[in-house]
């Protein structure tokens, strides 16, 4: 595996051009605009390989992160569609069905496994497949394994658990979590553990009980899952975490965790192993669900496809942008590169086998006791971007946690209900 640590990475809106930073009406030139700067290197080497393969083919690879919805929107917007974008998978599909193209009958569809598929197609009339996976994932408690094991701890199923382990690891002088609070989309990562668990005590799924908040009749109030053990989450957090948690990001987090002063990690995924790794390459990774209820079976972590790419319908350079995913999506190279460069679950059929520990460890625990509902699908990402803003509202003091609950509630129909 092949992976360097980028110092600048994830800093507030990090912007990468492997050409020219603005990209010209060539139909050998392919701009790609798209989020998850966390995996800017291995694209960079996929970019790289794919040159050798197309050396009259340009891609120019623009990625962000903070302001990634409203900045694709802008350009959107201003019909300046990238030809290869991202979204979140799920509702986003539809989302930017009408800029996307339909890629059921592209050799890729061949290879994507028929559980992500589902995640990038259509729900409206006519179905198809509008989008395409960066990657699988797991979500859940990253941790580090020699602390704990250094400390006799268990790791915690339970609320309670969490809360004595917190407790054994601050005594130890270790800082029990690092947070990445700074980030708008950890607290999406977080809170989807939380929904699962509601929906679960209400006698619902995930995407019945998304639907209620979208028409504005749930109520978190009646979600003790989410009321008080979310909450009481955030508030360990704060009182084990960061000093100052609303400047930490994910950059923070890696060198908190990297460094060794960090015993847990939240809302974050395999994605932050390499960079960990590269800080200390004997640290012992740990991989767990959240302990978000009284109960051990619902400790589970969540698998799934959480990101898509599109290609514009419209582009003056779609075979290209084509050309390149579908040598992604089939080659031996590409098939190759989800677990060998990107260190991510594959989306695409695949034998080969992992040697990140998170994606070993979740997938045993996903054999041993399933997963939870990947819940970050079912609404868009400028729903989950004012859900992190409400969220840094309620750290900093300035809204307590009625009121966040009340805004919650308010901006959820308001962003994703009906129009």
């Amino acid at each position: 595996m092949k992976r360097k640590l980028i110092s600048g990475i994830l800093v507030g809106a990090m912007t990468l051009s492997l050409f020219a930073a603005t990209a010209m009406a060539d139909e050998n030139e392919v701009y790609m605009f798209i989020n998850q700067p966390e995996y800017a290197d291995a694209i960079t080497e996929l970019i790289d390989a794919y040159a050798e393969v197309a050396p009259d083919v340009t891609i120019n690879y623009e990625t962000t992160q903070n302001d990634y919805p409203t900045l694709l929107k802008a350009k959107l917007n201003s019909g300046e569609v990238p030809d290869i974008f991202a979204s979140t998978s799920g509702k986003e599909i539809d989302v930017y069905r009408e800029y996307s193209l339909d890629l059921s009958d592209q050799p890729l569809a061949e290879t994507i496994l028929p559980s992500v598929a589902s995640a990038m197609a259509s729900t409206e009339e006519g179905g198809g497949l509008y989008g395409i996976a960066i990657k699988g994932n797991y979500f859940g408690l990253v941790y580090n394994k020699g602390i704990f094991d250094e400390l006799g701890l268990e790791v915690p199923q339970t609320v309670d658990e969490l809360t004595a382990a917190c407790e054994a690891i601050s005594e130890a002088g270790y800082k029990p979590f690092t947070t990445g609070y700074a980030e708008w989309w950890v607290f999406k990562h977080i809170f989807q553990h939380y929904l699962a668990a509601a929906a679960d005590g209400a006698g619902t799924t995930v995407a019945e009980l998304v639907q209620q908040f979208e028409k504005g009749e749930a109520r978190i109030a009646d979600l003790p899952e989410i009321y008080n053990n979310f909450f009481d989450l955030i508030d360990l957090s704060l009182q084990y975490g960061d000093d100052k948690p609303l400047e930490t990001d994910l950059s923070g987090e890696l060198a908190a965790y990297g460094g060794g002063t960090a015993a847990m990690v939240l809302g974050q995924g395999a994605w932050i192993e390499a960079d960990s790794l590269a800080i200390d390459p004997e640290l012992q990774v740990g991989f767990s669900g959240y302990p978000v209820t009284d109960d051990p079976a619902q400790c589970q972590i969540i698998s799934g496809s959480d990101q898509a790419l599109h290609i514009a319908k419209d582009s003056e350079a779609q075979q290209a942008a084509l050309d390149f995913v579908n040598w992604w999506y089939t080659s031996d190279y590409g098939m190759a590169w989800f677990t060998d460069v990107a260190g991510v679950v594959p989306p695409v059929a695949s034998d080969a086998e992992s040697e990140f520990e998170v994606i070993k460890q979740g997938s045993a625990l996903e054999e041993e006791k399933g997963s939870a509902p990947l819940g970050v699908c079912y609404s868009t990402d400028s729903w989950w971007q004012k859900f992190g803003e409400l969220m840094q509202d309620y750290i900093a003091g300035t809204a307590d946690k009625d009121a966040t609950c009340a805004a919650i509630e308010e901006n959820w129909a308001a962003i994703d209900g009906a129009k």
